[in-house]
């Protein structure tokens, strides 16, 4: 080999050295390639201090900067009651994490199945015990169709001891002189003993129904489907047992469009009339194994199921008497 060839020999070796190290420096100056994979522990068991739970507080998240700041951000549930337990588990975590721009693909899971989160507390806040009160309203409501619940005032905080481990409460319904409200009695145990008790007034929210005009309606109109309309709302007070459309009252007086019925602007509807004043009818006294009937003479007209007068014919005297559907009269006695 001539000293000429050599010496390209050497140079194209020299070219393709530099070129390596330039690429070398490039990758350097970019930094190592970073693993994409979010992994996550979950520890079987952890206490928090926060009642709002976020991602970041109940796993160790391991990653890029970036995908930790905000994964650790995400919310996973929310300890509402004094000594609740909430369990996160993997299908959660992984739904959150998709919801927020984070698939399934990029995300490593070690540790166990689920992690049972509960919050250290040193004081059980006054809305904690009106949520505790709620929380047994809604499975034990003290009559039918409540369905809202507001706080008259906030019970005062209750500080527990620094050595508490194990909280628990037990709720009770206590006698309440206002109709409308209800009073829930909380006894907080720890370690097996009693260590507080508040009470919290609510006052109750029921479902009930209106009655509400379509048009004017005419003193003396028939009720009916075709001029109201039944509205559902919520009162303070309960509906009465007994409540029903007023199909087929009549209208007391001139009720405008958009009027509120209520039960006093209403009548029933008057029979006819069965007995005529001065007319002769039979005075029935029935009884178990017993009657006796007599004549009579109508000192008023009278409808079924009115009271009215009656002059007994044999004595002559005067009685009070309920007129029978049969047009016949029952004495009062």
């Amino acid at each position: 080999m001539s000293f000429r060839t050599a010496t390209v020999t050497i140079m194209a070796c020299w070219v393709t050295f530099g070129a390596v190290l330039q690429a070398s420096a490039n990758g350097n100056a970019d930094g190592p390639e970073k693993d994409p994979t979010l992994q996550i522990y979950l520890p079987r068991k952890i206490t928090v201090k926060n009642s709002h739970l976020t991602l970041g507080q109940v796993t160790i998240l391991r990653g890029d900067d970036a995908s930790v700041t905000k994964a650790s951000k995400i919310p996973v549930g929310r300890i509402s009651l004094p000594g609740q337990k909430v369990v996160v588990d993997r299908v959660t975590i992984l739904s959150r994490l998709a919801c927020n721009g984070i698939p399934a693909c990029n995300v490593a899971l070690s540790g166990a199945e689920e992690t049972a989160v509960k919050r250290w507390q040193q004081v059980i806040e006054g809305p904690e015990f009106v949520e505790l009160a709620r929380s047994f309203l809604k499975k034990e409501p003290p009559a039918d169709g409540v369905c809202q619940s507001d706080p008259v005032g906030l019970p005062k905080d209750l500080v527990l001891p620094g050595s508490t481990k194990d909280i628990e409460t037990s709720t009770q319904l206590v006698k309440s002189a206002v109709r409308n409200q209800a009073k829930v009695r909380i006894t907080v145990m720890a370690d097996g003993k009693e260590i507080g008790m508040r009470e919290a007034t609510l006052r109750l929210k029921y479902h009930c129904r209106k009655t509400v005009t379509l048009a004017d309606i005419p003193t003396g109109a028939v009720i009916s489907p075709e001029n109201v309309k039944i509205e559902s709302v919520i009162s303070d007070h309960p509906e009465p047992p007994n409540w029903r459309p007023p199909y087929g009252l009549l209208a007391r007086r001139r009720l405008p469009a958009d009027t509120v019925i209520g039960p006093t602007m209403l009548s029933r509807a008057k029979s006819a009339v069965l007995i005529r004043r001065n007319e002769t009818v039979v005075i029935r006294v029935e009884m178990p194994g017993l009657l006796v009937t007599a004549m009579g003479k109508t000192m008023q007209e009278g409808r079924a199921g009115e009271y009215i007068k009656i002059r007994n014919l044999d004595s002559q005297r005067i009685i009070l008497c309920k007129v029978n559907e049969d047009a016949t009269v029952e004495p009062v006695f």
